[in-house]
């Protein structure tokens, strides 16, 4: 049996004054996974992530990294975060350096790397963000969407296992949300498990392997993608709705009458689709007419 990357048992977490924002819930990361913790704005989605990386401790259930559950202490705490790095979803809470490469630094730095690897992880980090020409650039004086490349890269250089990452197309325009789902895809091919929250179920059906549902504290639901996107009480108890390319792939397989068929993911995929079964009608037409 292979064990999940990352678990999560029966979490639960109370902030001060009784308000509780976890109630035992159960996750799972699989090695390699893009897993899109998706929930409506309020229902703990990033009470969720500060938990992924040891930034809260729950008051209740437990995470474990490959089967292990993890500790508190600090030494405990270095190794994990080490392995499983959180990028917040205002890029202003985590920047604080001078200049964009003395921020990326930080974490190699802490990490006890010599200048020259040091050095090495934040060109790499830099360059995969496709933001190099930034290093020597004010940290106060980048626009959002590099704010939020130059944040990614600081996790980057520590190298983690596991990238989490909460709402990351939040405050980006679509030309911004393409550059960033291109970085992330490069990365996640290089190796990275991804962990995402969002509140855009079009963003989860076109690029999620897994969704978590979320609602209020729990997850309702975990599973491949379109199976639970496809779950309409889920959903609905989760307040969102089917997102539109699965009812429309949905509707072209009710015209089909193909079990085996595999609905389309992206825009691009569900036109091409049309076309054909267009063609097709055509085709069908054509040859009645004769």
């Amino acid at each position: 049996m292979i064990v999940p990357l990352l678990t999560v048992r029966g979490l639960e977490y109370t902030y001060p004054g009784g308000i509780a924002a976890l109630r035992d819930l159960n996750l799972t990361v699989e090695r390699g996974c893009k897993l899109a913790i998706l929930g409506s704005n309020g229902c703990g989605k990033t009470t969720l992530l500060l938990h992924l990386n040891g930034t809260f401790r729950p008051t209740g259930g437990e995470v474990l990294l490959e089967g292990r559950s993890v500790g508190y202490d600090r030494h405990s705490l270095d190794q994990w975060r080490r392995r499983v790095g959180l990028v917040l979803q205002e890029p202003d809470d985590q920047l604080f350096a001078a200049t964009v490469g003395q921020d990326v630094s930080f974490g190699p730095i802490n990490l006890g790397l010599s200048a020259t690897e040091t050095g090495e992880r934040v060109r790499e980090a830099l360059e995969s963000l496709r933001i190099a020409h930034l290093a020597d650039r004010a940290t106060h004086s980048l626009s959002f969407g590099q704010k939020k490349r130059v944040a990614i890269a600081g996790i980057l250089a520590m190298r983690p296992e596991i990238l989490v990452l909460d709402e990351p197309t939040a405050g980006l325009d679509a030309h911004g949300v393409t550059h960033l789902l291109g970085v992330l895809q490069q990365l996640h091919e290089a190796g990275a498990t991804l962990v995402f929250s969002t509140h855009d179920v079009e963003l989860a059906y076109a690029w999620a392997d897994q969704v978590a549902l979320f609602h209020e504290g729990a997850v309702l639901r975990q599973g491949e993608t379109a199976a639970v996107l496809a779950d309409r009480e889920m959903m609905s108890q989760a307040r969102l709705r089917i997102p539109l390319l699965l009812e429309l792939a949905q509707l072209l397989r009710e015209e089909g009458g193909d079990d085996a068929w595999q609905p389309p993911r992206s825009r691009e995929a569900l036109l091409a689709l049309l076309r054909k079964r267009l063609r097709e009608g055509d085709m069908i037409q054509n040859g009645a007419s004769e």
